[in-house]
Parts: C-alpha cells; structure tokens; sequence
C-alpha cells in the first residue's frame, strides 16, 4: 500500500471516531464521548507523528503549491495539538470540553478535505 493510501485510511478512521463521537454526544453519554476523545487523540498524535517526520519532508520539495500545503498543514496540526492540550484540563462532557473538540473536529474535517483534494491527487500522478 502507498502513504498516501495509508494516510488516507487514517483519515478514514477518524472520521468514523467523530461520528460515533457525535452520536454518543445526541446519546448525552459522556463515558463513550471520552473514550472516543481519547481514541482520536491517539489516532492523531500517530497520524500527525507520520506526515510532520515522514510523509511531509519527501513531499514538500515536490512544488511551490504542495510545499503551500505542506505548511498549512503544519499549522492545522498545531491548532489541534493546542486544542488536546487545552481538553486534558477539562471535565469531559463539559461545554468548554465539547466546544473544544467540535473546533477540533472541524479543523481536522478541513484538514484531510484539503489534503486528499489538493495535495494528494498531485502526488499519486
């Protein structure tokens, strides 16, 4: 399998830990919505470990607009590595706690959009 298929399928499985994370929130079941947070957060510590030590540095010589790419997503990760540091400190289940993983949730949501549209087409050709 090539990363950008691997990546892919990451993407794939956090997307399904947000949607059961959403259902659990619609459920109020706040010990399946913190399990599924922790899920996530090691699903991304992972992921994110993969493209910044990896995939990201054979890339980002490849053109002017991947390397664009490539630094932006630099910076989505920092806001979501900003935004687990911030819920360790939270109630789970807490407003604070929830709002913080649905910006978290949509910055990832932009994140792999962004990638699997823009960055990786270019790269499999």
């Amino acid at each position: 399998m090539d990363a950008v298929a691997l990546l892919t399928a990451d993407h794939n499985r956090v997307r399904g830990l947000f949607a059961r994370f959403k259902a659990a929130q619609e459920a109020e079941d706040t010990a399946a919505m913190a399990d599924l947070v922790a899920k996530c957060f090691t699903e991304l510590d992972v992921h994110t470990g993969i493209e910044e030590e990896i995939f990201y540095p054979r890339v980002k010589e490849t053109d002017d607009e991947i390397a664009e790419l490539v630094d932006e997503g630099l910076q989505e990760h920092h806001v979501v590595d900003v935004l687990m540091e911030e819920m360790q400190g939270l109630e789970p289940g807490s407003d604070e706690w929830v709002a913080k993983f649905t910006v978290l949730m949509e910055n990832v949501e932009h994140h792999t959009a962004e990638e699997e549209s823009e960055m990786f087409p270019p790269l499999r050709s």
